[in-house]
């Protein structure tokens, strides 16, 4: 079974491979290629991947090119994990939000949109060569913002494209393990969209244990999202929300941490990762995805007062299991439930039918299928609806070059204040970044 990995040089693939080395059962991934743009991130990775593979008798054969035709001919699945403009446009996002006083992060806010206008129309470029050149390979999302590229892909890949995200994956795990559950056997009542979802119940054997945790204020502020969010507010609320949330809960908190901290996260990682790519190796990625790990929301947690991250939460085994058991249950019909980003169907009624939204699946030989779960309370509603109608404008604008939608994605945001502020965040972003050339003011003669 061949796997295509598209953003081959990426700092995370090492991942990706280190989970597929374990799995030794009929029917694995057997051959693995990798894709970029950068043939000198693809040699670097594929040192550490020849370094992490030694010893390993039956690991999958690597290659690398540069051609994306060649990279998609014969593949069964095709990992999508790129990343439009590297981290210095992620840095760009960032510095150019901030500047305004409003959120620059990745997936969240103004940032989330920058990168979703100019990672959507090369998305659905990708798609197009996928549709054409692999017709019936399976696409697993990771590019960020996942949801809204997940989406935009299945507009041309129908429902063969799933995407995923390992926010859920720690948030159910940390939970089941305070309350003594096997995480295996724990359904989690989550929904939402990408970043933004809120975990409702933990059912074991048909009972919800979640509000058992609730109830305990001492257990609550013992885990990461309860430092990050509160005992308090997690009792008002009677969910647990994905950390990202706290962007929009504690948003003055975030944004006035974030410009007072001595780089973004965007700029901290393009400084650590030119250190990586400058001298790599397996011992160096190893010491470097620790030091990443350990920073993580590293501005969140010092706006919430909630300290270092707890040695359990370091430990990352998150997006790339997932991709794993995902492909597992495709390929060979093993049943599974993951919490995933697919076509919402009739699960989230306020929702239509084509919108992206993470939930609860069940995944076997034809797909992914969302399960049922709770009806969102209203505050969910408002929050999910406001950031389904930016990232549509976010679509409609890589579709038709439209300036006009392109404000509107940053204006209905809810974390982006003033249509002003919205109109010279698209003027500022344009003169960032190349590719939102198709977005600039025409000029009158």
């Amino acid at each position: 079974m061949k796997l295509t990995i598209l953003g081959g040089g990426g700092f995370r693939v090492p991942l990706v491979h280190r989970a597929l080395l374990g799995d030794h059962a009929e029917g694995r991934v057997t051959r693995v290629t990798l894709y970029d743009v950068d043939a000198g991130r693809l040699a670097a990775i594929g040192g550490v991947l020849a370094e992490q593979a030694a010893g390993v008798p039956d690991a999958p054969e690597v290659t690398a090119t540069t051609d994306l035709d060649e990279a998609l001919r014969g593949a069964d699945f095709v990992f999508s994990a790129i990343r439009v403009g590297g981290l210095a446009g992620r840095a760009a996002d960032e510095r150019v939000a901030l500047a305004e006083g409003v959120l620059g992060q990745e997936t969240v806010g103004a940032g989330g949109i920058a990168y979703g206008l100019r990672t959507v129309p090369v998305a659905v470029s990708v798609a197009r060569r996928i549709a054409e050149v692999a017709p019936d390979a399976w696409v697993i999302n990771f590019t960020n913002p996942a949801g809204l590229v997940t989406e935009a892909m299945s507009r041309v890949l129908g429902d063969r494209v799933i995407g995923i995200c390992d926010s859920p994956v720690g948030l159910g795990r940390r939970v089941a393990r305070l309350l003594g559950a096997d995480p295996d056997r724990a359904f989690l009542d989550y929904a939402g969209l990408n970043h933004l979802g809120w975990l409702r119940g933990v059912r074991v054997d048909g009972r919800d244990e979640l509000p058992r945790l609730l109830a305990d204020p001492e257990a609550l502020g013992s885990f990461e999202e309860g430092r990050l969010f509160g005992p308090e507010w997690l009792r008002s609320l009677g969910a647990v929300p994905n950390e990202y949330l706290h962007y929009y809960y504690f948003n003055r908190e975030a944004v006035r941490s974030y410009r007072e901290a001595r780089l973004t996260r965007g700029a901290y990682l393009r400084e650590q990762q030119e250190a990586f790519y400058g001298s790599p190796s397996l011992a160096t990625w190893r010491a470097t995805l620790a030091e990443r790990e350990a920073t993580y929301m590293a501005a969140n947690r010092e706006a919430a007062g909630a300290g270092e991250r707890a040695e359990e939460d370091l430990e990352p085994g998150g997006y790339e299991q997932v991709a794993l058991a995902l492909m597992r249950a495709v390929a060979r019909d093993e049943r599974t439930t993951l919490i995933l980003n697919v076509r919402n169907g009739t699960t989230l009624p306020v929702l239509d039918a084509d919108a992206v939204v993470e939930v609860p699946c069940v995944v076997g030989s034809g797909g992914a299928h969302p399960l049922s779960v709770s009806p969102l309370p209203d505050h969910a509603v408002g929050l999910v609806t406001a950031v389904k109608a930016a990232e549509r404008e976010v679509l409609a604008a890589a579709e038709s070059g439209s300036r006009q939608a392109a404000v509107k994605a940053f204006a209905l945001h809810p974390l982006v204040d003033s249509v002003s502020v919205a109109r010279r965040l698209l003027d500022a972003y344009v003169n960032e970044h190349p590719a939102l050339g198709y977005l600039a003011q025409p000029r009158h003669r």
